[in-house]
């Protein structure tokens, strides 16, 4: 097992466009999913049970971007690339903490969308201010639990012989290729456990929008079910970003794997997507662009 550090080495070799693209990456997920969750708490019309899991959304967003870019970003332009081993492990934990979290609020979301179309006459008595905040500590205490396990095991097995992480960051799928030990039960547990959380999630979103489906179907007018079908067409472009790059990542065959592959999935869900998502956000849906455009005149006119 490494006692000092672990060396981490980029792909390519010109490492300055990568460190300039990742820094666009980084500067813009901040921005953007600072100003969301900015806009959603100053903004009183947003104050409702959508708009409650999409600032935390964006928390997680900003938060994985935050664990992970720094320090990638610093080595990629770094003589000598390093991580210690304690900062491996903890960046491991957070980044699984709220990539798995940023995966139940999309599930969470569902549920809402759900009970908005399907129940709009319960919504806010089902929704309730007490139950979102519940939800919502359930979603990050299940990130915690579920980071603390897969680090936890990864971090027990023997490194004794490389220290040199083939990755941007501390991930398990390179560290287990780090490992001297017997990882092949390791590795069917942790791929069962992946599995089984992330399909219950997906099925949950599935069944969702198969009710949500329904019930848009019998809504008369055409104008009535665009507007119904507009609250989730956002919520449903953010689910296939994130769902879509896991399933790539961990139900494609053994024999298409490669590692450079996985890096470049690895980036698109802990950066690309993060930067992705306040930009949809922003982009399709007309409160939220109202907020902002109210924002902007505000600051236009006091200057």
């Amino acid at each position: 097992m490494p006692t000092k550090h672990t060396h981490t080495v980029p792909t390519a070799h010109q490492t300055v466009p990568l460190f300039e693209l990742f820094l666009l990456l980084y500067g813009i997920t901040l921005l953007g999913n600072g100003r969301m969750i900015l806009l959603i708490t100053i903004d009183p019309r947003l104050h409702t049970p959508m708009y409650f899991f999409l600032r935390n959304l964006s928390f997680c967003d900003l938060c994985l971007s935050l664990t992970i870019s720094p320090k990638m970003l610093l080595n990629l332009l770094a003589e000598r690339k390093s991580i210690s081993f304690t900062a491996c492990a903890v960046q491991m934990s957070l980044s699984i903490t709220f990539a798995d979290s940023q995966g139940l609020l999309l599930t969470v979301r569902a549920y809402d969308r759900y009970v908005a179309i399907c129940n709009p006459l319960l919504y806010t008595v089902t929704m309730s201010r007490q139950l979102c905040k519940q939800l919502v500590a359930g979603v990050y205490a299940v990130g915690l639990v579920d980071s603390m396990i897969f680090t936890c095991c990864t971090f027990q097995l023997s490194f004794c012989s490389s220290k040199i992480i083939n990755h941007f960051f501390c991930e398990f799928p390179p560290l287990l290729a780090l490992s001297c030990s017997d990882t092949r039960i390791y590795e069917i547990v942790m791929f069962a456990f992946t599995l089984c959380i992330t399909g219950s999630r997906f099925v949950a979103i599935l069944l969702s929008y198969v009710y949500i489906t329904s019930t848009i179907l019998q809504i008369s007018s055409a104008a009535g079910r665009r507007k119904a079908f507009s609250t989730c067409i956002f919520h449903l472009t953010a689910v296939v970003l994130f769902y879509g790059t896991l399933l790539f990542m961990y139900l494609r065959p053994n024999s298409s794997y490669s590692m450079d592959t996985d890096k470049m999935a690895s980036v698109s869900y802990t950066l690309v997507i993060p930067m992705f998502n306040p930009l949809i956000y922003s982009l399709m849906n007309i409160e939220v662009k109202d907020a902002l455009r109210k924002e902007m005149n505000k600051l236009l006119t006091n200057s």
